[in-house]
């Protein structure tokens, strides 16, 4: 659990965050969110301590992070940025190892910790581990970012807008990445965004802020059916409910069973893709989409039909 108790950060005369007060469960994955200069990246990199708080305790799982020597902290901690900042000049199983080495494992075990992660994140150990950062894409660069980040076993990792420097098919492809791996190793996990979609899809709360402090603090369905005030209205913008099948994938409106023969040549989606984006495309044209699992096998079809029951 990450606890921050009055929380203060002051440069001169600019409050850049203002008595925040916010409880992080163990195993959740709580979202960062709001305008620019709204103080979220700087609470982020408080937890690590890459920033220094003006003011406030920091409590992770009881021990007060103020008196934990910061470099043992960081290396305690994982953390994701925007475009990956990998190592050009190491190998990406030797990017992926790099805390391992820092925190003094055996070279053996620091590179099978680096297949197993690289295999997590679902890029082929054997194939990529003696490649360079330059010859990966965007996409892939970023999940040897998360490999990396995970390769130690932190119990807490922070992420800073990883995935904003991607086109959109990768950064939803990464979004299902991510809770896919949440839901195979559990971390607590801390996440930055300025995109409210992706901060509904992703997080179990949502933490809004605004010049420095804490607007709204709830889950994403709590949020979108009552907003604490008309910035949080504004903020989430139109359509709310359209908004709420952001937290759901194919997978939960989808008809199981063998597709029809007439969708023989229709567009087939994931089964763990996002609903919204399914729905986009049904209201585009489609007719129906056919649904299929990680390996490609066709396990069902969805329509405008399936949608009707969302509540």
């Amino acid at each position: 659990m990450i606890r921050l108790n009055h929380i203060d950060k002051h440069y001169e005369q600019v409050v850049a965050l203002n008595r925040v007060n916010l409880e992080i469960e163990h195993g959740k994955l709580v979202v960062l969110i709001g305008p620019s200069g709204c103080g979220k990246s700087t609470l982020l990199r408080v937890v690590n301590r890459m920033i220094e708080p003006s003011g406030g305790q920091i409590l992770i799982d009881g021990k007060d992070a103020l008196d934990i020597d910061p470099v043992l902290l960081r290396r305690s901690i994982g953390y994701v940025i925007q475009s990956a900042g990998l190592f050009p000049h190491l190998t990406i199983r030797e990017n992926v190892a790099v805390v391992p080495h820092l925190l003094g494992w055996s070279k053996a075990r620091r590179l099978d910790r680096g297949d197993e992660m690289l295999a997590l994140v679902q890029l082929d150990p054997h194939k990529f581990g003696n490649r360079y950062p330059k010859e990966l894409s965007g996409g892939q660069q970023q999940r040897v970012g998360i490999a990396r980040a995970l390769a130690a076993d932190p119990a807490v990792l922070l992420m800073d807008e990883p995935f904003s420097a991607v086109d959109p098919i990768t950064r939803e492809q990464l979004q299902e990445e991510l809770l896919r791996i949440q839901r195979d190793v559990r971390k607590t996990i801390v996440f930055v965004t300025h995109d409210i979609d992706e901060a509904i899809r992703l997080g179990d709360k949502i933490c809004l802020m605004r010049d420095g402090a804490v607007v709204q603090y709830a889950d994403p369905d709590t949020m979108l059916r009552h907003p604490a005030d008309a910035f949080t209205a504004q903020f989430i913008g139109q359509e709310p409910e359209l908004k709420r099948l952001g937290r759901h994938n194919v997978g939960d409106f989808m008809r199981p069973g063998t597709p029809e023969p007439s969708l023989a040549g229709a567009e087939r989606v994931g089964h763990t893709s996002s609903a919204r984006s399914a729905l986009s495309k049904l209201l585009g044209g489609q007719a129906a989409l056919v649904v299929v699992d990680a390996s490609g096998a066709a396990v069902g079809q969805v329509s405008l039909t399936d949608f009707a029951a969302l509540a």
